[in-house]
């Protein structure tokens, strides 16, 4: 597994050059279902090198990507489950928190995971029971409980319905906490959890590539991941996530 995630990183490396670096004046964006629902054609470029990346050093995997797959998961076998460019708004608008993360389920549980932001040349990965790293180096959730600490959250924008919720939601940890940030990236969110630079991330809406990569990382650094109601979370459908440090208490 050592030798796998070194030339899975390797691949995304790669991968976060062709975005960092694009020809913005080049970029097409078209929409998809539901509110501010984007894509470009770096997503679909990057999704492309991404799967016949990671099929050539695991060939007996699946793949699930965002961009247009028809994969259905299964809770048998290897899936890649993989997000091209997570954050694809904040990529659009050049706001520079956009990631690409990649996870590997194995018979239904998660045994690798691995994001990178191009924009900070930041890699996280973690491999199962081996605990999680920030460019190699180890990462730990903190210890403080949640009045002492930061809480990210996510606003579902493509699922209008849980809005007045997200907020209502975020404005009660506000209240119980140092303050709260929204960056655009849960993927990127749920690595500020595992090293410690916030304290709780929750979201009501996420697609397990959204998840799978970020949930791994937060449990190997120590950290709890459930759905909003205290669920294991499932790979083969949508999902609330909840992200935190044990003495981070969620708000019920």
């Amino acid at each position: 597994m050592k030798h796998d995630i070194e030339a899975i990183c390797e691949l995304m490396h790669e991968c976060g050059r062709s975005i960092k670096d694009i020809d913005r004046a080049t970029l097409q964006i078209d929409s998809k279902a539901g509110h501010a629902n984007f894509v470009t054609d770096y997503d679909k470029k990057v999704q492309d090198r991404l799967r016949s990346g990671l099929l050539s050093i695991m060939p007996d995997a699946h793949f699930i990507g965002e961009e247009g797959t028809t994969q259905e998961f299964s809770s048998k076998g290897k899936f890649f489950i993989v997000d091209p460019i997570d954050g694809t708004t904040n990529f659009i608008k050049d706001f520079r928190a956009s990631s690409i993360s990649v996870a590997l389920i194995v018979d239904g549980i998660a045994e690798l995971g691995a994001i990178y932001n191009p924009f900070l040349d930041e890699m996280f990965t973690a491999i199962r029971g081996q605990g999680a790293f920030c460019n190699g180096k180890r990462i730990h959730v903190s210890s403080e409980p949640l009045e002492n600490g930061l809480v990210i959250f996510g606003t579902s924008p493509y699922n209008e319905e849980l809005s007045e919720r997200s907020f209502k939601l975020a404005y009660s940890y506000f209240k119980k906490s140092i303050d709260v940030r929204r960056t655009g990236s849960a993927a990127l969110d749920m690595c500020s959890v595992a090293a410690g630079r916030a304290e709780l991330f929750f979201e009501l809406s996420l697609s397990p590539w959204d998840y799978a990569a970020g949930a791994l990382i937060v449990e190997e650094a120590g950290g709890i991941v459930t759905d909003i109601d205290g669920n294991a979370l499932v790979y083969d459908r949508k999902s609330s996530v909840l992200a935190r440090n044990k003495a981070a208490k969620p708000i019920e």
